[in-house]
């Protein structure tokens, strides 16, 4: 989506606030005074801070699956793991580039609401349906159907761990990285694990599932 400048400020000021403040304790009049707006521009723009926070979650969302549809048509020559990999690149590069809005989505994700359902039907299918063709895809036959489902499971919670865990605590882990740093050397990590888990010569018969 497109947006025009003073109505991405209020956005960015809005995921900021979100971030920081959460949704509930967070003011119309705050975020005005953060994107430098007066409070009739948002009820312009959104009409609510409810119609705000749906229009960001839905802007978030909507780019968020382009960039992996986009990164899955440029990668069709590559092998399936090349793909694969490609994938993971371009959804932490998202992630990280939107942290403060990732962090708020994934912590508002964990509760059961309306948005929650919503955000479910809407989205997250579509994004679930993605990682998983493109992982079960990579891995083949080799591995058994229900060692891929673990395999899966803990893929997606490495996709998400860096943006659910508390800010000290997350600090004292991975340091305080730049984004573009942060990307290369997680990315890296995750890259590693799959050749661990999936790819490290590990025979069919040998794999266990508990």
């Amino acid at each position: 989506m497109k947006n025009s400048p003073s109505k991405q400020k209020v956005i960015n000021a809005a995921s900021a606030l979100f971030f920081q403040k959460g949704f509930h304790g967070t003011s119309v009049r705050d975020i005005a005074d953060q994107a430098s707006v007066n409070v009739a521009s948002i009820s312009y723009y959104f009409n609510s801070k409810q119609g705000l926070l749906e229009y960001a979650v839905t802007n978030y969302y909507e780019d968020y699956l382009k960039s992996i549809e986009s990164t899955l048509r440029q990668s069709e020559l590559l092998t399936p793991i090349e793909k694969l990999q490609a994938l993971i690149s371009t959804i932490i590069q998202y992630k990280q580039n939107n942290f403060q809005l990732t962090c708020f989505i994934q912590r508002e994700l964990s509760l059961d609401s309306v948005f929650v359902r919503e955000m479910t039907v809407t989205y997250l299918a579509k994004e679930n349906f993605y990682i998983r063709k493109t992982f079960f895809d990579a891995v083949g036959s080799q591995v058994k159907n229900e060692y891929k489902q673990y395999l899966l499971m803990q893929l997606k919670g490495m996709l998400v761990t860096p943006y659910i865990l508390h800010n000290d605590w997350k600090n004292q882990v991975v340091g305080e990285y730049s984004h573009q740093i942060f990307v290369k050397k997680y990315v890296k990590v995750i890259k590693d694990w799959i050749d661990f888990a999936v790819f490290d010569g590990l025979e069919l018969d040998k794999k266990v599932a508990y």
